[in-house]
Formats: C-alpha cells, sequence, structure tokens
C-alpha cells in the first residue's frame, strides 16, 4: 500500500521522491500533506476491498485555482499503454460530475484525471461518499471507490492549500 501511495503521489505531481514533509495531517483514513518538494497540497486514500479480493485501492486528489487533479490507482488494473488516454464518466454516489472525461494512463494501474477548476466539482467530490468511473466501451474496468469523510477531507485539503509554504 505504501509503494502505491508514493507512487500516486509522485504521478500527481510529476515530482521526484523526498522523504522531507512540510505538513501533514490526517482526517479518518485520508492524509493531508505539503511535502517540501510539491508545489500543492493533497488528500490521499488508501484501502484494501476485501468484497474485492483484498485487492488496493488509492485516491488522490489536489487541486489549485487552475485544477483539479485525481489519480486513482487499483490494483486490479492492467492498463498497457502509459500516456493512453481514456475516456470515462465521473459520477459520485448517484449524480454525474462529467461525461466522457480524459484519464491518462500513468502506469499498469494508475490513471489520472485533469480538470478546469471547478467549485460545484469539488463541492460535488467533498459531499461524495464514493466515486466511480465508467469507462467508455469498458464496463471491466469500470470501478467505484469509497471516500468516506471526503467533505472533511477536502476541508482539510483547502485549509492546507491557503496555508501552504
Amino acid at each position: 500500500m505504501k509503494r502505491f501511495l508514493l507512487a500516486v503521489l509522485l504521478a500527481a505531481g510529476g515530482l521526484s521522491a523526498g522523504p522531507a514533509l512540510a505538513q501533514q495531517s490526517k482526517v479518518g483514513d485520508w492524509t493531508i500533506e505539503k511535502r517540501t518538494q510539491d508545489a500543492h497540497c493533497s488528500a490521499s486514500l488508501g484501502y484494501k476491498d476485501k468484497d474485492d479480493e483484498n485487492r488496493d485501492y488509492v485516491i488522490v486528489i489536489t487541486y489549485s485555482d487552475k485544477a483539479i487533479v485525481i489519480v486513482m490507482i487499483y490494483d486490479g488494473w492492467e492498463w498497457e499503454k502509459v500516456g493512453e488516454i481514456l475516456r470515462a464518466d465521473v459520477g459520485t454516489d448517484d449524480a454525474d460530475i462529467m461525461k466522457k472525461a480524459k484519464w491518462e494512463v500513468m502506469d499498469t494501474t494508475t490513471v489520472r484525471g485533469i480538470f478546469e477548476y471547478d467549485q460545484s466539482m469539488m463541492d460535488r467530490l467533498s459531499k461524495a461518499k464514493r466515486i466511480t468511473l465508467d469507462f467508455e466501451d469498458d464496463d471491466e474496468d469500470s470501478i467505484e471507490m469509497q471516500m468516506p469523510r471526503a467533505g472533511e477531507a477536502l476541508a482539510a485539503l483547502k485549509f492546507c492549500e491557503e496555508n501552504r509554504r
């Protein structure tokens, strides 16, 4: 799981590895942090799903006034082409956020979506208990990830972002 979190943090910002943390806090199982080598704060959550062969699920959310970045890792995926652009509908619980959103394959188990900053998207994410990706023409790889305490985690992310050094 720690390997997945490190990989996703690197994928989220295209950053070099480094142990230095300027700020870090926990909200439930979420980690909110601003590493010294990162430009922005991130909120990350990782868990194992006993109902899915104990597979690892990881979600990382970061944002700026220009973009929202969501990285999702699922060790059940086997993407073949790094850099490939996939299309997926994004939803929370029973509400659609975005149709046919672009997701870039980062490695065999990781996709990243970069979206123009939209406060209504952040509001929907903060109210969500889960996030879903419904990939075009590929129901097998569609996924639902749990997001417990998302509102608290995103409030802490906002606080971190407003107070980053």
